[in-house]
């Protein structure tokens, strides 16, 4: 695990681009920060690994620094309940209490090999300047207010909710029970904003992703409804005497920042604010360029926080124009057995218990493959974990093993003595292969074309492995860059299954097959297994590691020189494939040549 401030660097085949950008902005990324009243659970890894994957991801394509926030949501009522019951109903213990807490999440995200470059907590003096910041900014435009309010207040949420929120006594979005309560707060103007968020996110489709949470962004604020819809006025603060473990409201006493305002406000805390200039900014990396939230917080991301920035930005003598965050990234839920999970159902999935079990990067494997489209929720559970488990062992693992059998070995060898006059001759013989059969797919598009369609020489399972191979990393990127880390992960694992079906098919230990076809086997093997340890390297760090090693790539092998030589060359930039020309697959084939690998176990 790399230090939680660190930046983080990833020695590993640079598959997705040519050129470094020459950006200055930081990769953004950020999580919910976790109310830390109970353990860490599935949930928690969830957002973790997602935010680790694309972090991972931009610092491969990129080359660029890339800054990666985690922490903790430390103030409000149950922790202060929480705290009190814990020392004995000592009261002002609450920060000796979340330092323990807060230790919990730093070592998950430490087990999971989670590579967050800082891990914020709003009890940290650096959140409370910010907060007083803002609360002090928006104060003085006019923004906030004091009035009566009353509503009905979730202690479970530590929010209000209106009448359109609430049926039955619980919260419409997130089941939680209510009840009626009237005091003195401050306000914020929602009010003033529904038309710049519409505007905004009518602009923007991509600002929330996937398209169903978008939708219901587009909902809560309106869209389609007509001119009267307003946006109500929301409470920001709570009397002191009920609440007094949070920020103080500036120059009142009497009054604690709602703890929902105050937590919004970590991931420009995290990027530095204040910040003295627009260049500051930029450079501290704000805006987030990913927010992965769940689908249960999606009101206070998508409609609280950008209306607060919005009012931030406003024009004043003392502010500077603060830019709207880029995606959120909105996940559905973990279940176990298609029910939520919960502690009085006894079916809450402890993480570290399942990585103790099944190995870290084999539990992040599982989330992305099938908790990586985002859109519906989906069920945990030790069956299916083991089922993937076996499915990536045997798909990666013991195909890396076979592909370096020294009987494979062997008669990839014999065919030196034939192939030695001529080194040239079947990659380029491979490579006209795969250009005829693209051709008579374009001239036959409404035709399945094969390889074996073609004049192949008994190599049709290899050509259609190189080209599925050559084509893999610029898939890979254009799935990631649309946020579709499963089918990312999809698109590897076809490329694995098309590799073991090849091997299968052709034999290359057999003494009945022609050493020509098992030296190309074994050649396209290799680079196979290279291909997928670089795409790997965001889902399954500490295994693409091991096989990238096994594979006999030393650091600064695995660096964008060595991409430059091979997988790099099937992208051209910005994750468009180029046409594959001979000498990307000779390159192949110089690059194996005499090299002798010995299989690793992976799992």
């Amino acid at each position: 695990m790399l230090p939680l401030r660190s930046l983080s660097r990833c020695s590993v085949p640079t598959v997705f681009l040519r050129h470094a950008s020459t950006t200055t902005k930081p990769f953004y990324i950020t999580t919910p920060i976790f109310y830390p009243n109970a353990s860490p659970h599935i949930g928690h890894l969830y957002s973790l690994v997602t935010g680790d994957v694309f972090a991972r991801y931009q610092r491969l394509k990129e080359n660029q620094e890339v800054r990666y926030l985690a922490g903790t949501d430390e103030h409000g009522l149950k922790i202060q309940k929480a705290a009190r019951a814990y020392f004995n109903d000592e009261a002002g213990r609450e920060k000796e209490f979340c330092d323990m807490l807060s230790e919990r999440f730093r070592d998950l995200g430490k087990r999971a090999n989670i590579s967050n470059t800082c891990f914020m907590r709003t009890s940290s003096k650096e959140h409370h300047q910010a907060v007083e910041n803002v609360w002090r900014n928006l104060h003085a435009k006019g923004y906030i207010y004091k009035s009566q309010y009353s509503g009905w207040y979730s202690v479970t949420d530590e929010c209000f909710y209106t009448d359109s929120q609430v049926a039955d006594g619980v919260s419409l979005e997130t089941g939680a029970a209510v009840e009626w309560a009237q005091e003195e707060n401050y306000m914020f103007r929602l009010s003033a904003f529904r038309k710049p968020l519409l505007e905004h996110f009518t602009n923007n489709r991509r600002s929330v992703y996937p398209e169903q949470y978008y939708d219901n962004v587009i909902g809560m604020l309106g869209g389609g409804a007509d001119e009267s819809f307003v946006l109500e006025d929301i409470s920001i603060s709570r009397p002191r005497s009920r609440l007094e473990w949070g920020v103080q409201v500036p120059d009142d006493p009497e009054q604690t920042v709602y703890v929902w305002f105050d937590a919004l406000l970590i991931y420009l805390t995290g990027s530095g604010y204040p910040w003295a200039s627009v260049a500051q900014q930029t450079e501290m990396g704000w805006p987030a360029d990913i927010q992965i939230i769940g689908k249960d917080i999606l009101r206070f991301h998508a409609m609280y926080l950008p209306a607060i920035i919005l009012a931030l930005s406003e024009k004043s003598n003392s502010s500077i124009p603060v830019a709207l965050p880029k995606t959120l990234l909105t996940h559905a839920h973990w279940t176990s057995s298609q029910k939520k999970m919960s502690k009085s159902l006894g079916n809450v999935a402890d993480p570290l218990e399942a990585m103790d079990k099944f190995g870290v990067d084999v539990v992040r494997f599982y989330m992305m493959r099938v908790g990586g489209r985002w859109r519906g929720d989906v069920d945990w559970s030790s069956e299916q974990l083991q089922k993937h488990q076996k499915e990536i062992s045997a798909q990666l693992g013991n195909y890396f093993l076979r592909v370096t059998s020294p009987k494979i070995l062997e008669r990839a060898n014999s065919a030196s003595a034939l192939i030695c006059d001529q080194p040239d001759q079947v990659p380029v013989s491979l490579f006209d292969a795969m250009q005829e059969a693209q051709q008579a797919r374009e001239e036959s598009p409404d035709d399945i074309v094969m390889a074996e369609d073609v004049e192949t020489d008994g190599q049709s399972p290899n050509v259609e492995l190189l080209t599925a191979v050559l084509a893999l990393p610029a898939k890979v990127r254009s799935n990631m860059d649309q946020l579709e880390a499963g089918q990312a992960l999809a698109e590897i694992m076809d490329v694995l299954k098309l590799a073991n079906q090849s091997i299968t098919i052709l034999q290359p230990w057999a003494k009945s097959t022609d050493p020509i076809v098992a030296h190309t086997t074994r050649t396209l093997a290799l680079e196979t297994l290279r291909i997928v340890g670089a795409c790997l390297v965001p889902f399954m760090p500490e295994t693409s590691e091991r096989l990238l090693t096994g594979l006999g790539l030393d650091v600064q092998g695995r660096s964008a020189q060595d991409a430059a030589s091979g997988a790099e060359g099937v992208l051209e930039k910005a994750g468009v494939a180029r046409k594959v020309e001979v000498k990307d697959v000779k390159e192949i084939w110089e690059r194996w040549e005499g090299r002798e690998v010995k299989g690793v176990k992976l799992f």
